[in-house]
């Protein structure tokens, strides 16, 4: 009997005793209502604890005794569940109870995985397909593989838990709560959401799950409703087919990973001696007193992984020796989780692509791929943002207005050192009128950001930090894309270099490709007239191009899943946050 059962028990015996009373009967129905309301507010506050925890064993003695029974357990293991914060008797959290509850209510808390003792093809389907989930980019751990693992097993080797009716009714509802937990993953990705997510997770609302489950269950295509649910981007669909393919050939093992940058090197020292033990390369027995042992076996990792062999553990070294596959494997279910959060269900038509791990810009039209740019990107220290915008304008021969945190920290200390700094940048100080000031008139050694009313531009031309051409676009960072005085870095593999804003190679390519639909005022020609008469013009009449600046570290290519550098840790971070305690499952 619950709480409420036993409220509405006493109230009932009070009733009864009141109206064989007609004198108590006529002045206490204020009473009545005191009482009820009271005894209400109690057992509401405490219906928890009245709810009865399911049994962990109920022994059924035939097939048609578990249909039975069956029923009554799942009805008792819901309510439990609803009434004890969402969670199970082993505190095992089911974060979808409210759609089971219905979709089992409406069922008449018929099983939907097993019948009399037995699973069905779909509960062997949907077992499979959860213990298959890193082909999705997922964790099977999330999906309660490792009960449902037991339960299995323990029904297989033992014929008394193969009568258990509470057993059957516990992987039921894990069952079910797996599909819509791996539901919800693939539609709406792990991670909080930010800025740029452009997906809701509270869409996925209780009435959604239900119907994602029945359609699963209904159709007969468990697989294929989860991956209705996917997104349909050229790039995610790539790194999945390609997903299979490399967890065929992956050894998933825990090795420790080393942390680098640190400035205490005994313990790099220790890390890395670690490691080359667990990959077989240094005995298990070696005493860090022998150094040399451990230059040869630094030396054998350098050699069989293609990286010159000094015997020295540096950041190349280290890098390598941290990206384990099992490592990999995370940061592949990063990046499909970045592709489900923030990447629109549909592209537009024409868009700018930058993904800044891989130092490149594409430019997409109509499905195709019109034209890529190697890039230069903000370095560790001033990393460029990832956002969502439009391509405004451009501009040719612009002037670089140097922000003030560049001001301080870079050109401060080589003015106040050297005041013809500012002749050699080819740089000039005006005022809020825009008027030049000589620089000689200023005060260098006292000034601050408090006492600087100036600003320092750049005069335009081939010596300035933009280049010829600037491409301006909504952001509340002050970035841009732009060329660059300094094109000689495009030629370097690395090239997290800039203070922020995107330096593009093919920057005139960009220009064209923008006004490409207006060639009588825009030819190339004229463009390129433009320049050489060193004029700046500024262009904005040209059909707004939206532009993704993104942080993606995988891509499929060639057939092949190419891994870009982490360079500002964003995956390590997600990593560690979502991912470090993932069993290898």
């Amino acid at each position: 009997m619950t709480g409420i059962d036993f409220a509405q028990m006493k109230i009932k015996n009070l009733l009864r005793n009141m109206r064989n009373n007609p004198l108590l009967w006529k002045y206490n129905r204020l009473l009545i209502c005191m009482v009820s309301f009271t005894m209400f507010i109690n057992l509401s506050c405490g219906s928890d604890q009245a709810v009865k925890a399911p049994a962990d064993v109920v022994i059924a003695k035939s097939p048609e005794e578990i249909e039975e029974k069956i029923e009554e357990q799942l009805k008792q293991s819901i309510d439990f569940i609803l009434n004890n914060g969402d969670k199970m008797k082993d505190s095992t959290v089911i974060p979808h109870i409210d759609a089971l509850n219905k979709v089992y209510t409406s069922g008449a808390y018929q099983p939907l995985w097993s019948d009399k003792g037995n699973w069905l093809p779909r509960g062997d389907s949907l077992f499979f397909l959860v213990s298959k989930a890193k082909e999705f980019g997922l964790f099977p751990s999330d999906y309660h593989l490792l009960p449902l693992l037991a339960i299995r097993n323990k029904i297989v080797t033992d014929t008394v838990a193969r009568k258990n009716v509470a057993l059957w009714a516990r992987a039921d509802l894990l069952l079910s709560d797996a599909y819509l937990l791996m539901a919800s993953h693939l539609k709406y990705g792990h991670f909080d959401r930010d800025s740029i997510t452009v997906s809701n997770d509270s869409l996925f609302n209780t009435t959604k799950q239900v119907d994602v489950l029945k359609n699963g269950i209904v159709q007969g295509q468990l697989r294929s409703t989860l991956e209705s649910l996917e997104p349909v981007h050229q790039g995610y669909k790539q790194i999945r087919e390609l997903l299979p393919r490399f967890l065929d050939t992956a050894q998933f093992r825990e090795y420790t990973i080393i942390t680098f940058p640190n400035p205490d090197s005994t313990a790099v020292y220790g890390e890395v001696a670690k490691r080359l033990q667990e990959a077989g390369l240094l005995a298990a027995d070696w005493n860090p007193a022998d150094s040399a042992t451990y230059t040869k076996a630094v030396k054998t990792y350098q050699q069989a992984n293609g990286i010159r062999t000094t015997g020295v553990a540096a950041e190349l070294t280290i890098k390598s020796l941290n990206n384990t596959d099992w490592e990999k494997f995370k940061r592949i279910a990063i990046t499909l989780d970045r592709y489900r959060q923030q990447i629109p269900e549909h592209m537009p038509e024409t868009f700018v692509w930058v993904n800044l791990p891989a130092y490149q810009l594409t430019v997409v039209d109509t499905d195709t791929v019109v034209m890529q740019s190697k890039i230069i990107v903000g370095a560790v220290k001033t990393r460029t943002p990832v956002l969502s915008s439009e391509i405004t304008n451009f501009i040719t021969y612009p002037q670089w207005t140097v922000p003030y945190s560049i001001i301080f920290k870079e050109m401060l200390p080589k003015i106040q050192e050297d005041i013809t700094y500012l002749e050699k940048q080819n740089l000039m100080v005006v005022d809020k009128y825009d008027s030049v000031v000589n620089p000689a008139e200023v005060e260098w050694n006292k000034v601050t950001r408090n006492n600087f009313p100036y600003l320092i531009r750049q005069r335009q031309g081939d010596d300035n930090s933009l280049g010829l051409m600037k491409f301006n676009f909504r952001n509340k960072y002050a970035v841009y894309l732009h060329d660059t005085n300094a094109r000689g870095l495009f030629g370097k593999k690395d090239r997290a270099l800039s203070h922020g804003c995107v330096r593009v190679q093919e920057w005139e390519k960009l220009s064209r490709f923008l006004v490409r639909n207006d060639e009588i005022r825009y030819n190339p020609d004229t463009i390129k007239a433009w320049i050489g008469r060193q004029e700046k013009h500024i262009i904005s009449d040209f059909a707004r191009v939206p532009i993704y600046i993104r942080y993606f570290t995988i891509e499929a290519k060639d057939d092949k899943l190419r891994f870009f550098d982490d360079i500002y840790g964003e995956d390590r971070f997600l990593a560690d946050r979502y991912f470090k305690s993932k069993p290898i499952s």
